[in-house]
């Protein structure tokens, strides 16, 4: 019988769980969705592929509770971050501080990376609607701002927000990636605005 090595042996297997998603992250990270094998995963985490096999019984399985696992960190440190404001301007420049901050620090190689995957397409469907909660409160504050298109307006934004995220992940320092970003969407924001309020009057 395996020694355990937590309090009880609930801690127990939810230590090992833990440890086996960790793994596969690592791994997904590293060498791509392929890679993420019940026997990888194991090795990677100091126990057998069978005792893999008793927390997920199959690759598929494992990756679709890392696909769970790969988002709610981000989502948590957005909410988090936009909360208690009613500012939609504030709510954009938490939204885009936050996001170019976890890119720095790694927390959005694993969407990333099951995003480039060829995934089974349960997998692949509920990458989509986690991404779109991800972008939700983004999408949000732009429309709050009262620009024309907001939908549209808000996927250019988003465009941004990957190339910042980009850069922060390749090494550029996050501040000056942040600053950056949010002097051309606010100009291009306010821009936008101008040019609605302009039209107004006329009818056009």
């Amino acid at each position: 019988m395996p020694k355990i090595t937590a309090a009880t042996v609930a801690e127990h297997h939810a230590q090992r769980r833990r440890a086996l998603i960790d793994a596969a992250v690592d791994i997904l990270v590293a060498e791509g969705a392929s890679a993420v094998t019940p026997a990888a995963v194991g090795a990677r985490a100091g126990l057998a592929r069978s005792s893999v096999y008793q927390y997920f019984d199959s690759t598929a399985a494992l990756l679709a509770t890392v696909v769970e696992e790969a988002f709610p960190r981000a989502n948590a440190a957005l909410a988090e971050a936009m909360e208690g404001s009613a500012d939609p301007a504030e709510r954009l420049d938490a939204y885009i501080t936050t996001t170019v901050r976890l890119a720095a620090e790694g927390a959005h190689r694993p969407a990333a990376a099951l995003m480039a995957a060829d995934l089974h397409p349960a997998c692949r469907e509920r990458i989509v609607e986690l991404h779109l909660e991800q972008v939700a409160p983004l999408t949000e504050a732009v429309r709050d701002l009262g620009v024309p298109e907001p939908d549209l307006t808000a996927g250019l934004v988003g465009g941004v927000v990957q190339a910042a995220m980009a850069a922060a992940e390749g090494g550029a320092d996050p501040g000056a990636v942040t600053a950056r970003a949010l002097d051309l969407v606010h100009r291009g924001l306010d821009a936008q605005r101008e040019q609605k309020a302009q039209r107004v009057p006329d009818g056009r």
